[in-house]
């Protein structure tokens, strides 16, 4: 209710403006209030954000400092018909979706259906890609397929982290500082230097380190809590005014503790016995609390380099090279599915690690004439995800080992021009060609007793499920066709088509035994997207305004699907090709100088998803343990899709005279109920839930320093971001192994910070 009422005043309060707007554009200082142009490079080339045919959603460093965001996760609170959280059972991988589009599974292999770029540098893996906002320049969010420009796996749409330049006329520092509830204590370096005529080097260093925001009531250890290490070291090079060369290194370390969730259900009694102690049995008060056995180490690294060689051939022509590598390694990263001391249902630490490297290079030739503007280029991508882990049985007396690996080679020849048939109207064409070679080595096995030669128990197994190896490979042509018309000089109107492509694959974890067609793979996803938009500032430029109707046409959905074996022999895996679905869609971003002290910026997001239909295989009562494909689009939902997003935000600023000045940033924001799988499970599912942020900047004279002070979620509203159901089925009592194992992940609660910024 709150936010409707929230919401209520804005659309009131941005309603008397434009009148006021309209009659009086000057403040109390006599000087004019306007939105300041945004510009982007969401097409691979800067322009005005008004320009652009793409929904896009830009947030500044600044914005999000100011703000007291944590990490990339909280463009979520600002972005229309944006999921993006912290994954199950992880401190650092990122589970993203945009208009009801995406990936949770983060296993090596799967593909995300949101792409993830730092730098121009397509990041292929989800592992450690909760990016905390330090050294950063900007975020852009682009919404609906970016099959164009950037290629496979972005269906859903694309992220942009795009770091701070270098300063190549005089040193610059600063240093930013934060402590907080739960004994928050980050430090964050940063600052660049020329070392001669144009030659500069910078970079930054971050520590973040918090005590949790509960506790593992077995071991004693923190759970949610922060210890990570990052650093970004960056040399530019300007041999002259058309040559620019950035070499650029970055690594990241995770030394946060193992995340195993809370416990939503008592432990079955016949399992009772097995969990000491017996207060285990019980589910805990805090949310954030969890009694698990496994162990809290946890350890993820990532780390990569990139070269940018850009040289402007003349004033319309610039070719530009990008050149990349980056690995990462997660290490002991177990799940405690039953969260207790026993291992009812455990993914072993011991033994269990998560590998990729990936090795990209990417050929541009950009052309920005009067009238034609563009960009083509080649993209190449060789890229190598492993891992391997056990997932133990006490009750079943077993232990189910899986390991493997995907190795992928994506070639891809690409193009997009905008041509200016008039003074006021623009068509673009783009279009790419990709080509993924994928080759998958998948092995999965039962094992009398706890471990298997994974954990280092050297035991044959007694029943191999699957072992084997596979290679597919998967081609795809991706359009994209959009028109522009300038109503004015500050307001344009565009209708786009776009298609979005998601490679196939195979499933790391597929049962060959119970679903023998898993050794076949699965195919690519396919999505056709048409948009019509509006965007610009009216007012005299006090008021900016975004606003889109999409409809997408999504076929062949690679939907995970994780059972318990109805024979009580372990956990079944299914990717499927499920079938066809339909997404409509609405969204607004507005931004209106009320007064020379007062902004209000409102964002609203609607999501209408429909299944058509949905393949998937399920349980044949006939003939159990087997599995029978069926058409269950009825009974299914879109998961981490919530049907309405919203956020509304004050920002009031008061000049203090000699003291300098005061900002105040309140917002809140609102998503409506969202289901955690394409199954719904209302014990996890997610009801409809709002938080509420408020901000207060002190800057004093000369602006060198300021001090913060955030409060974030300032109700202590508890939700889930993430959960697990390995449910007890009464009607296949041999699933009382699993232990009723349905689990919830929380994102944080109530958190208070004071930041100190100083810049040198």
């Amino acid at each position: 209710m709150g936010f409707w009422l929230a919401l209520g005043a804005s659309g009131v309060a941005l309603a008397a403006a434009m009148p006021a707007a309209a009659q009086d554009t000057a403040g109390v200082t006599g000087e004019a209030t306007q939105v300041g142009e945004i510009v982007v490079t969401a097409r691979r080339r800067d322009e005005a954000l008004k320009d652009v045919p793409i929904a896009v959603t830009v947030q500044t460093g600044e914005q999000l400092e100011e703000r007291g965001a944590p990490d990339i996760t909280a463009l979520q609170r600002v972005t229309p018909n944006l999921t993006l959280q912290v994954s199950r059972g992880t401190n650092s991988t990122l589970t993203a979706f945009i208009r009801g589009i995406g990936q949770q599974d983060p296993l090596w292999g799967f593909e995300p259906g949101v792409g993830l770029y730092i730098d121009d540098v397509y990041i292929a893996r989800p592992q450690g890609a909760v990016l905390d906002v330090f050294d950063v320049e900007r975020i852009e969010v682009l919404r609906g397929p970016q099959g164009t420009l950037y290629g496979r796996n972005t269906i859903g749409g694309a992220i942009k982290y795009v770091t701070r330049g270098l300063d190549f006329d005089a040193p610059q520092f600063r240093v930013r500082a934060a402590v907080g509830t739960d004994n928050q204590r980050d430090l964050i370096l940063s600052g660049s230097v020329p070392l001669a005529e144009g030659l500069a080097i910078g970079g930054a260093v971050a520590t973040y380190d918090r005590d949790g925001f509960g506790r593992n009531r077995f071991t004693g250890a923190y759970t949610y809590n922060k210890d990570v290490v990052s650093g970004r070291l960056t040399v530019e090079a300007r041999p002259s005014s058309r040559i620019l060369f950035r070499l650029s290194g970055d690594y990241t370390e995770d030394n946060s503790n193992a995340n195993h969730g809370h416990r939503l259900r008592p432990v079955p009694a016949p399992l009772q016995p097995l969990v000491t102690p017996a207060a285990c049995n019980l589910v805990l008060d805090s949310v954030y609390d969890t009694c698990a056995g496994l162990g809290d180490d946890n350890k993820v690294t990532t780390k990569g380099v990139s070269l940018l060689a850009q040289w402007d051939l003349s004033d319309t022509i610039t070719l530009k090279s990008i050149t990349a590598y980056r690995d990462g390694e997660t290490t002991g990263r177990g799940i405690d599915f039953d969260n207790t001391p026993a291992p009812i249902l455990d993914i072993a630490s011991s033994g269990a690690v998560y590998a990729d490297d990936q090795t990209s290079q990417e050929f541009q030739l950009q052309y920005n004439g009067h009238r034609l503007q563009g960009v083509a280029g080649l993209y190449f991508l060789d890229a190598v995800a492993s891992g391997q882990f056990d997932t133990i049985l006490q009750a079943g007396g077993i232990t189910q080992g899986t390991s493997g690996s995907m190795d992928t080679e994506s070639f891809a020849a690409f193009g997009d021009f905008s041509y200016d048939l008039t003074e006021r109207l623009a068509v673009s064409v783009g279009a790419r060609w990709t080509q993924d070679e994928r080759d998958a080595v998948v092995f999965k096995a039962n094992y009398l007793g706890l471990g298997s030669p994974i954990t280092g128990r050297m035991v044959a197994p007694f029943q191999t499920l699957t072992d084997y190896s596979a290679s597919a490979t998967f081609e795809e042509f991706t359009p994209r066709l959009s028109l522009t018309y300038s109503l004015n000089d500050d307001l344009n109107v565009y209708a786009a088509y776009g298609r979005g492509f998601k490679s196939g694959g195979f499933d790391m974890r597929g049962d060959a035994t119970a679903t023998p067609s898993t050794q076949d793979g699965y195919d690519p996803e396919i999505v056709d997207s048409y948009e019509i938009g509006l965007k610009g500032s009216l007012l005299d430029r006090r008021l900016r305004l975004a606003t889109a109707v999409f409809h997408t046409d999504y076929t062949g959905q690679q939907i995970t699907t994780q059972q318990v074996n109805p024979a009580g022999t372990g956990v079944v895996s299914f990717v499927d090709n499920v079938g066809s679905s339909t997404i409509r869609g609405w969204e607004f971003e507005g931004q209106a100088f009320l007064t020379d002290r007062l902004t209000a910026s409102l964002s609203l997001g609607y999501v209408d998803a429909e299944f058509n239909e949905f393949l998937a295989y399920v349980p044949n009562p006939a003939a159990p343990p087997a599995f029978v494909l069926a058409d269950v689009s009825g009974s299914r939902q879109f998961q981490n899709t919530p049907e309405w997003t919203g956020n509304f935000s004050l920002t009031y600023d008061q000049a203090l005279g000699e003291y300098g000045s005061l900002r105040a940033i309140g917002g809140v924001s609102f998503r409506s109920e969202a289901s955690m799988f394409e199954t719904p499970f209302p014990e996890v599912d997610q009801p409809a839930y709002e938080l509420y942020d408020l901000s207060l900047i002190y800057t004093p004279p000369g602006d060198r320093w300021r001090v913060g002070l955030h409060g974030r979620n300032l109700t202590d509203e508890r939700y889930r971001t993430g959960a697990y159901t390995f449910a007890y089925t009464p009607a296949a009592p041999s699933t009382v192994v699993f232990g009723d194992s349905v689990i919830g992940f929380y994102g944080p609660p109530r958190t208070i910070s004071l930041s100190l910024d100083v810049r040198f």
